[in-house]
């Protein structure tokens, strides 16, 4: 007898399994939002909302007429406002077309795979990386191929990718800043990365393009510069959100933007082709309220200075005890190897003392563990002793 479930969500289920297991049947899972708890797992706020995001989406609700909560596609003036905006941040010329509005960059990446992929391709991902590029592509009935990073540096290793482009490699995924590991790519790599790309095309007679996952771009430390794969390679779409910077994951707002140096013809495809797409994901645009809230939307920001206080009280904290930590250069997030490489011992020794952190077999990278720094102050200082308390038990054990 058949399954009922179609094969293409038992494989995307099948992707999942971890993270799916670890939010809803884990000892994180019983606890998580209760009294007391540190949760360092997703990047969920742990303060009341920006004002300034409460502020916009007061006045924007107010219709000004009669269309104001009407269908929304890809509007006219959101596009223009960012392509205006995206084209000053990037230092390069994105016209209106370039851009369609998605509910977060979730969508912008099931957008930019939809308009991009046929069944039996493949895409390079990073490892560690997002844990839903798999279930994705998954349900697209793509296979996704995983690339590791520099074991020491999490820098790309341009080795790995390379070895890893066959005839059917169809989207090379970066993500910059990383998730979980920090780490921003410069110029001199992305470049490095793009004549791979470029050779690796011509060879196979197949255009590779490049996905350019950015939800954490404005979130760096240090004054450190960004420089997007889209100024370097052409054939690149870049996905971003704002849940990330405004800390607000519920309110569903982002967009796909192709590279402005893209071929003409194939920029006009591309944007062409994006009602349909977004129609076949299920209407995948963001409500009314959020579209019209964007120019007020896209100079808010979490304290990033607040952000490095935390980055850097954890990463002295925990590299005084032992651990071996990245000092992340952007995202919110501190990824390191636990104790003895085992994260599923430290993470049940921190859950000892209602401290919750992501383990690393989630990551696919089960010696890791990732934190999440949008915990307040208060939380980190509660939740340092059960660090140090583990750190002693582990090497202990």
């Amino acid at each position: 007898m058949s399954a009922v479930v179609s094969d293409r969500v038992l494989a995307a289920t099948a992707s999942l399994a971890a993270v799916q297991d670890f939010y809803f049947n884990s000892r994180y899972a019983e606890r998580r939002g209760q009294p007391g708890v540190a949760d360092f797992t997703f990047g969920n706020p742990q303060e009341f909302p920006l004002p300034g995001l409460v502020q916009a989406l007061h006045r924007r609700a107010d219709p000004q007429d009669q269309g104001w909560y009407a269908y929304k596609t890809n509007e006219a003036e959101a596009c223009a406002f960012l392509a205006d905006s995206l084209s000053r941040e990037l230092g390069l010329g994105f016209s209106p077309a370039d851009i369609a509005m998605t509910p977060g960059a979730f969508g912008a990446i099931a957008l930019a795979f939809r308009l991009l992929l046929a069944p039996g391709d493949e895409v390079l991902i990073p490892r560690p990386g997002w844990f839903c590029y798999g279930s994705m592509l998954a349900a697209e009935n793509v296979k996704a191929v995983q690339v590791p990073l520099d074991p020491v540096s999490f820098d790309l290793d341009l080795a790995a990718i390379e070895a890893a482009i066959t005839p059917r490699t169809r989207i090379v995924v970066v993500n910059s800043p990383h998730n979980p590991t920090g780490r921003i790519y410069p110029r001199e790599q992305l470049e490095a990365l793009a004549a791979l790309l470029e050779r690796a095309s011509a060879r196979l007679g197949r255009r590779i393009f490049l996905l350019s996952d950015e939800p954490y771009r404005r979130i760096r430390f240090d004054g450190l510069p960004f420089v997007s794969p889209a100024a370097v390679y052409p054939w690149t779409l870049i996905d971003y959100s704002y849940g990330k910077v405004l800390l607000a994951p519920g309110q569903r707002l982002g967009y796909l933007a192709l590279s402005p140096l893209m071929p003409a013809a194939d920029r006009r495809a591309l944007s062409e082709a994006f009602f349909a797409a977004q129609c076949s994901l299920g209407w995948a645009f963001p409500s009314a309220l959020m579209q019209h809230a964007v120019p007020d939307l896209e100079s808010l920001t979490i304290d990033i200075a607040a952000l490095t206080r935390r980055r850097d009280r954890m990463v002295g904290a925990l590299s005084q005890w032992g651990y071996e930590v990245i000092r992340p250069e952007g995202t919110f997030y501190l990824f390191g190897r636990a104790p003895g490489g085992d994260s599923d011992s430290l993470f049940d020794a921190l859950a000892d003392r209602d401290v919750f952190v992501m383990p690393g077999r989630v990551l696919d990278t089960p010696q890791h563990f990732r934190v999440c720094l949008t915990a307040t102050d208060a939380m980190i200082e509660r939740a340092l002793p059960a660090f140090q308390d583990a750190a002693a038990r582990l090497a202990a054990a």
